[in-house]
């Protein structure tokens, strides 16, 4: 009976000494952007571009969950002679070298590449900030959830300029 107490005690130790060598859990580096996890329908709302447009995109983390990536595609669309409808774009979005914040980058099929800062201001808010130390405009992309709808903006600030110009507001429903 010693001999089983003693053999029971040992290994409890050991469960204990090898959980305790685990450390903490670490935090969901995706915690703040959960919410864009999944498919989505989109019909453009307002900006400078004039496009009505519908379109989809995807969230979804990939990689072993080390990345999100946004696939989006477009649809059908009705905008001027100088606005390129058929646009499609990737938003690979990861957490930086020290894993305490997110950071992004955005390739679409015109050839343009935007590096982000990521932040989360509130719950089911998500904002990705270009550096407006860069040359050329500065971006800034934002997602809301509100009751079910996620609305998303892209604006920029042209060199000089003091306020964020909306170029595309759009706003839809998970599918």
């Amino acid at each position: 009976m010693k001999r089983r107490v003693a053999l029971l005690a040992s290994m409890a130790l050991l469960i204990a000494f090898g959980m305790a060598a685990q450390g903490p859990a670490k935090a969901d580096p995706w915690a703040g952007v959960r919410f864009l996890l999944g498919s989505w329908s989109a019909k453009t709302t307002g900006g400078m571009a004039q496009a009505q447009a519908s379109a989809g995109y995807a969230f979804r983390l990939e990689l072993r969950d080390h990345v999100l990536v946004r696939h989006s595609r477009s649809g059908a669309c009705n905008a001027p002679d100088d606005f390129d409808c058929q646009h499609s774009d990737l938003l690979y979005i990861y957490p930086s070298g020290n894993g305490s914040a997110l950071q992004a980058i955005y390739f679409d099929n015109e050839g343009h590449v935007i590096h982000y800062g990521v932040s989360t201001p509130k719950p089911g808010s998500v904002v990705f900030l270009s550096d407006p130390a860069q040359p050329g405009p500065q971006y800034r992309l934002s997602y809301v959830l509100l009751d079910g709808v996620m609305a998303g903006k892209f604006e920029l600030k042209m060199p000089g300029q003091t306020e964020f110009m909306s170029y595309l507001e759009w706003s839809g429903k998970r599918q």
